[in-house]
């Protein structure tokens, strides 16, 4: 298939950094453990194909996430490609005793993962949202490598519904203020319209947080994802989350279905005549090579059209 025509829209950035999480969001929900050197393989050739941004893993308990029980085995299988190549290569931690077995295991940067919601932080870190940042406090301060701050359940939540904009408003400041360099606005269960998301970016903006230092993470449970995308990069946006052929989910809500795939996100950005680094076609391989060892097809629409 031919690439995507390019025809410009006024107001959108010139370059967007891809920041994939498909090795650590993209696989977490997966039921079937995956081999860590197919791991591994899978996060050389999102490299190869241009990705500078990749997620790699989480540090948290093994009993809480099995799949990601070899973050450290993944970290020394990769080390010295990630090195040559350059470029961002983030993992998750929960706590201190995960920052700890992060730096340990030579990570460069790394991330917090906080909840908007009070029901999210408890399944998710049995904290209240207040703990759970409180927790988080040391981890930054005490990180000596950039640190990204991801909040949770931005738009709804599955079990208290519609989550006001104070809210979401209130946590990301504290992240900021804290020391994360970078916030990650995520739609968890993927029920955002564009009216929303412009609504949540202005609200930051007022309070000190601008687009310059937010990212978006979109989940495509209702479609919505390339056009909430759409508005973020309209709004200033420059950095977007997305996961190689549409994996993933969150092992602690249920209705969160997969994220904005990357082949789909990037079309998008091409076709805007956004640059972007990445090789769609090398992309599209990746993902189908991933999904023969998972045994399913690639749900992005992208993969399915380039590999017919």
């Amino acid at each position: 298939m031919d690439p995507a025509r390019v025809v410009e829209l006024p107001g959108l950035p010139r370059r967007v950094t891809v920041y994939e999480v498909g090795p650590r969001d993209g696989l977490q929900n997966e039921s079937a453990v995956v081999p860590v050197e197919i791991k591994a393989g899978f996060v050389r050739r999102l490299v190869a194909a241009g990705l500078s941004t990749v997620e790699l893993t989480s540090f948290v308990p093994p009993s809480w996430i099995p799949q990601l029980a070899d973050a450290s085995g993944l970290m020394d299988l990769l080390r010295d490609d990630l090195a040559k190549a350059g470029g961002r290569y983030p993992v998750l931690v929960p706590n201190a005793r995960g920052l700890d077995r992060a730096l340990e295991a030579g990570a460069t940067e790394i991330a917090v993962f906080a909840s908007a919601t009070e029901t999210f932080a408890r399944r998710n870190l049995n904290r209240t949202v207040a703990a759970s940042l409180e927790m988080f406090r040391p981890v930054v301060a005490g990180a000596g490598v950039p640190v990204r701050g991801y909040v949770s359940m931005c738009f709804g939540d599955p079990w208290e519904g519609a989550v006001p904009v104070g809210q979401v408003v209130g946590v990301a400041v504290a992240l900021a203020e804290m020391g994360c360099a970078e916030i990650s606005l995520g739609d968890t269960i993927g029920v955002a319209t564009p009216g929303q998301v412009v609504e949540l970016l202005a609200a930051l903006d007022a309070r000190g947080l601008p687009a310059s230092r937010l990212a978006v993470h979109f989940h495509d449970t209702y479609g919505q994802a390339l056009a909430n995308t759409l508005v973020a990069l309209q709004h200033g946006v420059t950095t977007v989350d997305a996961s190689a052929g549409g994996l993933g989910g969150c092992p602690y809500a249920g209705s969160a279905t997969g994220n904005l795939a990357t082949e789909d996100l990037v079309w998008q950005l091409h076709g805007l005549g956004i640059e972007t680094g990445v090789d769609l076609r090398l992309l599209v391989e990746t993902s189908v090579w991933m999904a023969g060892h998972l045994g399913r097809p690639s749900p992005s629409r992208t993969v399915q059209a380039m590999n017919s």
